[in-house]
């Protein structure tokens, strides 16, 4: 199927679900949102789309207009370098659109509020809906992405050397994710040795790997515009203590477990709940600091979450990480996930070959 109509497909679902509102049209602000309809890679305020029951018009830099138009032919494009959401306004009232939604929780305050002074009406949030759910088309690009992840993991263990900096392994990372296929990071590489594994959101510094240390990387990249997200930890060298192996065995368990429990109709915080009892009956429940999990898609945290306060169910084509953690404060951590996505009858680990 082509990306022309793997495009139309999600116009017209938006179309369909503005039309169950009463709406006649539909402005479409966040780039992201713009991302997942068009799969065409624009700048935050770079762009206004205006969707009605009979046209898509694109409101863009002048510098999108001739590359945009060849690579969607399926709607009207329109330069404008100067206030594309005014712009965008007038065009709705020349084409008569009396009632027009926009997502106010994607667009900022002054604009919103110029929007509804205008008329224009605060609507669900469809595209936020929506992108909950992939379709086949972005589960192989999530697949492929968390394949290129897994690959780098692979590539970087056995490279890992006594001496190296976290920046050095990070770098050796992001290199081979480049140079087999991804256009970057999903999100700034987590490399940790020793104590620094203690702190779940390490920035990646100047550390060097001891003889005998804690590692723990957590990275992804960005493939078709889909991210990837996984962690693993391990001892560097011959001597782990006895305690690093009994966390590594308690977050690994911790790992399975929430990974048997996800599937079609349960709730983000039944995962959570099935992961942290294995590590709180063993009497680690304080250093397990965050939640067990969150969606993945086109940004690296989205809906649904896999933690205690997601009340929601999860559905098929869901895609979500399972990522227990045990936090040592001055001596060391471990983190182990996986993305996975949602079936009917369980998970299917995408971080894999």
């Amino acid at each position: 199927m082509s990306q022309t109509k793997f495009a139309l497909e999600k116009f017209s679902a938006l179309r369909k679900a503005f039309l169950r509102e009463k709406l006649d049209g539909f402005l479409v602000t966040d780039h992201l949102d713009q991302f997942y309809l068009t799969h065409f890679r624009f700048g935050a305020g770079e762009t206004v789309l205006l969707v009605s029951k009979k046209s898509i018009i694109c409101f863009t830099r002048s510098l999108y207009v001739e590359p945009f138009s060849k690579f969607a032919p399926y709607m009207e494009v329109i330069g404008e370098d100067a206030d594309r959401l005014s712009v965008a306004m007038s065009y709705a009232r020349k084409l008569g659109l009396k009632k027009v939604g926009f997502d106010a929780s994607k667009i900022g305050y002054l604009p919103g509020k110029t929007l509804v002074a205008n008329g224009f009406l605060e609507a669900p949030g469809f595209l936020a809906q929506f992108r909950q759910v992939k379709d086949a088309q972005e589960l192989k690009f999530l697949r492929a992405s968390n394949r290129l992840a897994y690959q780098t993991y692979e590539y970087i263990k056995p490279r890992i050397k006594t001496g190296m900096t976290e920046t050095q392994v990070a770098a050796e990372m992001e290199c081979f994710m480049r140079a087999n296929g991804a256009s970057g990071t999903s999100f700034d590489t987590i490399v940790a040795f020793g104590e620094n594994a203690s702190n779940p959101h390490h920035v990646t510094g100047a550390r060097k790997l001891k003889a005998q240390d804690a590692v723990l990387l957590d990275f992804g990249c960005l493939y078709e515009g889909y991210c990837a997200d996984m962690t693993r930890s391990w001892w560097h060298g011959s001597k782990a203590p006895a305690e690093y192996t009994k966390i590594w065995n308690l977050t690994e368990k911790a790992r399975k477990t929430g990974i048997k429990t996800v599937k079609e109709g349960v709730r983000g915080s039944d995962v959570d709940a099935a992961a942290r009892a294995v590590i709180e009956k063993a009497g680690y429940g304080a250093f397990f600091t965050h939640g067990t999990g969150h969606g993945v898609g086109i940004e690296i945290h989205e809906s649904p979450y896999t933690n205690q306060q997601e009340k929601s169910f999860l559905k098929e084509g869901n895609v979500v990480t399972v990522e227990p953690g045990i936090y040592l404060p001055g001596k060391f951590g471990v983190r182990l996930e996986d993305t996975v996505a949602v079936t009917k009858t369980g998970a299917k680990i995408l971080t894999k070959k």
